[in-house]
């Protein structure tokens, strides 16, 4: 490596003369890094833009969206009934009046044992049989069982005892959990228990009777579905079952969970419109962070004569304008509508004025909604209000679509360039070194050529000398 020696010979300070002629040399690499970190800068200012455009198109979307025009709220007369709106296209407004007939139940067959940790005289082998529980039909006070498909049968092996019995059920993976609970020191029994509620999930146990305390057979209470009595008292009467409390068909949107018998229940469901007039206060919030955003990006400080990022920029100063023109003015949507015969046919509408939906422009140049005029509004003429909420919902996200995509172009460009720049900057590195190097070089070629000059002009001088 080739290396300078300051003022060895000359007295002169190479390595700064190298230095500042290095500087005289980057100035073209300095203006392309000035340009990659005023471009950087740029491509944030249209990033942060674009995340407030894109925050825009998703409120819009959801405004445009017919689901949330289907919200419910959901009120039930009864405190052990709960009424959960589940949202979504299906959600209709409605009053469903109905008794709790019975709720849904798991099967449980207990077995009584004098002592659950000893041998016990229990069979080699027992039965169980998967089937089907319906309700007592000859008033005998015992519901009528229903086999279903053939019986399992459990092997209990020796020595056999309440646990051994227990595991073999458990390992026959019936959907049935056995259990040995003691109930008063080594007294207990042996409860069977279904996994799952609902009168198609039973079974029956075959080959236990008489191997209870005393001589006692398994009792068991059946497994049983949630039945609902719908317009009880009336004509029109009928029932709707689950296998579980929990009753997700029988209103559109609306999911009912009971939780014991009960009669005269009511659940009505209505359209949300809070819910709904969230959604337009979500846009306007939304527009209005874009606009500020806008604002700041393409500032200009009079006073101070110094811009933002983004000026002079038209495209971003543009989106501006735009936006606020959606609603100043007013709204016209394209309707379609199909005929008996299946013929389409395609009108204007022409609405008018947003402030029909709570929407308007403020003096400041912004978006503001009034919930109490869409309330209002929406009240007067649902299906009108719905109809022009979602055409300007669907306008909004076309818009905002478009300027995003703009946004996008612009940054793709800017990126593009800075790489470009970023390529020209490193070819610089290697130019800049090479020069650096070719200096050092000169500067000791001449140090090395200037020290001997002196060399030579000391021994003739010593010569001179001796001839005087």
């Amino acid at each position: 490596m080739t290396s300078s020696v300051d003022g060895l010979v000359s007295g002169l300070s190479t390595s700064s003369m190298i230095s500042s002629l290095m500087q005289v040399e980057a100035v073209p690499q300095t203006k392309l890094k000035t340009k990659v970190a005023t471009a950087q800068t740029a491509v944030t200012s249209y990033l942060s833009v674009n995340t407030k455009i894109k925050a825009t198109k998703t409120a819009a979307e959801s405004v445009g969206d017919l689901a949330s025009w289907r919200s419910l709220k959901v009120a039930s007369s009864s405190s052990t009934v709960t009424a959960t709106a589940t949202g979504g296209l299906g959600g209709m407004a409605g009053i469903a009046k109905f008794d709790v007939t019975s709720v849904a139940r798991n099967q449980s067959t207990v077995l009584k044992l004098a002592d659950t940790t000893a041998e016990q005289s229990l069979p080699a082998t027992f039965d169980i049989q998967p089937g089907t529980w319906s309700p007592d039909a000859d008033a005998d006070g015992v519901d009528e069982f229903t086999p279903v498909g053939n019986p399992v049968t459990i092997t209990v092996p020796e020595p056999r005892t309440a646990a051994k019995l227990t595991t073999a059920v458990n390992s026959a993976a019936m959907g049935i959990r056995a259990m040995v609970v003691n109930t008063s020191g080594n007294e207990g029994v042996i409860q069977f228990s279904g996994q799952k509620s609902g009168a198609a999930n039973g079974f029956q146990i075959s080959g236990l009777d008489g191997y209870g305390t005393g001589g006692a057979n398994p009792t068991t209470t059946s497994a049983k579905d949630a039945v609902l009595t719908m317009n009880p008292d009336t004509e029109s009467a009928y029932t709707v079952t689950s296998a579980t409390n929990t009753f997700s068909a029988l209103m559109p949107g609306v999911t009912l969970t009971v939780a014991k018998e009960e009669k005269g229940v009511t659940v009505d469901a209505t359209t949300d419109t809070s819910a709904i007039s969230g959604k337009f206060q979500a846009l306007v919030d939304a527009a209005n962070a874009a606009l500020a955003e806008i604002t700041s990006q393409t500032a200009y400080d009079i006073d101070t004569k110094t811009g933002s990022p983004l000026t002079g920029d038209f495209t971003v100063r543009q989106m501006k304008q735009t936006m606020l023109s959606q609603v100043s003015n007013g709204l016209s949507y394209t309707k379609s509508t199909t005929d008996s015969n299946g013929v389409a046919t395609n009108t204007t509408v022409d609405f008018g004025s947003l402030s029909q939906l709570g929407i308007s422009l403020t003096k400041e140049g912004t978006f503001a909604f009034s919930e109490t005029d869409f309330n209002k509004a929406y009240l007067a003429d649902p299906a009108k209000v719905q109809e022009a909420g979602i055409a300007f919902g669907a306008k909004m996200k076309d818009l905002s679509a478009t300027q995003t995509k703009a946004v996008t172009g612009v940054i793709t460009g800017r990126k593009s360039e800075i790489q470009t720049l970023t390529d020209q900057i490193e070819n610089w590195d290697v130019r800049l070194a090479a020069k650096k190097v070719a200096l050092q070089k000169q500067y000791t070629a001449l140090e090395t050529s200037l020290g001997s000059l002196k060399n030579q002009s000391s021994w003739l001088s010593g010569q001179l000398a001796g001839l005087g």
